[in-house]
């Protein structure tokens, strides 16, 4: 089988973005491990931060796209740090809402730096405006992922 040149180059490609993800989810577990959070804990104390109110279990889990079961165990491990905490809803009292506490505030912050870190640690190679033609290109992927069919 003779591969045409544009499927090598895409294929390529696919192997150095996998690489590439590789280093930056290393740099993401390294750089959190002084918080005391994993990158899946982080992704979700973002999520909660970031909803404009208390998002119920379900909730959560579809925003981060996994099983239910897999969100107890996130939000177990961060209650249990004080980062979270569950809530009965205001309207219904068997509806429970997650909460960032301000331990979870603060951890964001540490996270945000640490993230920061990790990324200049990865783009150091890159000038200026190399940075902001990889941001444009990652951009257009991810526009282009997101569109329907």
């Amino acid at each position: 089988m003779v591969l045409h040149p544009a499927d090598e180059s895409a294929g390529n490609l696919a192997d150095q973005l996998l690489r590439l993800t590789r280093r930056l989810n290393h740099a993401h577990r390294h750089s959190f491990a002084p918080v005391g959070v994993t990158p899946a804990q982080a992704r979700t104390l973002r999520t909660v931060a970031h909803s404009e109110e208390p998002l119920r279990m379900a909730d959560l889990a579809e925003r981060l796209g996994v099983v239910p079961r897999q969100v107890t165990s996130l939000i177990d491990a961060l209650e249990e740090r004080g980062l979270v905490r569950r809530a009965p809803d205001t309207a219904n009292r068997r509806v429970i809402r997650i909460e960032l506490t301000e331990g979870g505030t603060h951890a964001l912050k540490e996270l945000r730096q640490a993230r920061r870190t990790a990324a200049e640690e990865l783009l150091a190679p890159l000038s200026g405006d190399q940075r902001e033609e990889l941001s444009r290109l990652l951009t257009l992927l991810d526009v282009e992922h997101g569109r329907p069919g």
